[in-house]
């Protein structure tokens, strides 16, 4: 991006180029301009410093290695979602196990999206999101629920990370109801990751809106019809495309290679120190 004491070579400060299609010229906006947009939009897009270093580009997967079919899917359904963007809007949902890199694709497609796109997109983390609405009806906040949320319904793309991390009550359940409906009617675009498996409630009664009990949710594992409402979890489907992911957890990989790293020199000389010793 050009500094205001530069001019741009290009467009000579006016922000605009001509570019020429044969005999035809087409005046299209500079480059300088689209940088300088893309910066803007990404740092309105709020994404974790955390999740900052997350690119498609360096999503790490082997394509060789059997085990990792569902990963390599993943990542070709991000990169697709990309290019069909915004012919196709359906969003995403990704479910899998932590730290099988659910929440680096997520992010890796809302920057593309803005550096190649100018899309504007928002980073939500549903843990904090609850949290911020919960403390704004405290009298000594001063943001309101809407100034809270009103971000979230406007982003043309929204990555909510974590769906399903906050345990169900009947807030929890009207919160996402009047989140994601209000999104779907606006036929606003939505990334969802979540840990918790895309199964129904069990023991759900016939009219599907009966809440499973603590000792029925205690028997197994939770689903995220538990953790939302089976009726949001049916609206989920409607508005994203389900990419189911499936590995071990990479950080934990990541936070054990880097040990062996650190400790094989140690133990080396530490044998090292006893022969000379």
């Amino acid at each position: 991006m050009t500094t205001p004491t530069e001019t741009c070579p290009i467009c000579g400060g006016t922000g605009w180029q001509t570019v020429e299609h044969g005999k035809e010229r087409e005046a299209v906006r500079c480059e300088c301009r689209v940088k300088g947009r893309a910066e803007r939009l990404l740092a309105a897009a709020h994404i974790p410093a955390r999740y900052e270093h997350c690119d498609l580009s360096n999503f790490q997967y082997d394509p060789d290695d059997k085990s990792q079919t569902s990963i390599i899917k993943a990542r070709t359904f991000a990169g697709r979602f990309v290019e069909d963007y915004p012919v196709e809007k359906t969003g995403l949902l990704f479910v899998g196990s932590v730290g099988v890199g659910k929440t680096h694709l997520a992010v890796g497609i809302i920057k593309d999206l803005i550096r190649e796109k100018g899309i504007h997109c928002l980073f939500c983390d549903y843990r904090e999101l609850l949290k911020s609405i919960q403390n704004s009806y405290n009298p000594s906040v001063q943001a309101t629920e809407m100034e809270i949320l009103r971000p979230v319904f406007e982003a043309e793309v929204l990555v909510l990370d974590e769906l399903g991390a906050v345990r169900s009550t009947e807030w929890v359940f009207d919160t996402v109801n009047y989140l994601l409906n209000s999104r779907y009617n606006n036929n606003k675009t939505t990334i969802i990751t979540t840990n918790f498996p895309d199964g129904e409630e069990t023991n759900v009664e016939v009219d599907n809106l009966r809440s499973p009990s603590a000792t029925e949710r205690a028997a197994r594992r939770e689903t995220l019809g538990d953790r939302i409402g089976e009726r949001m979890r049916s609206r989920l489907h409607e508005m994203c495309k389900k990419v189911e992911i499936d590995g071990p957890d990479y950080r934990q990989h990541s936070k054990q290679a880097h040990f062996h790293r650190i400790s094989a020199p140690s133990r080396l000389s530490l044998r090292n120190s006893k022969r000379n010793g």
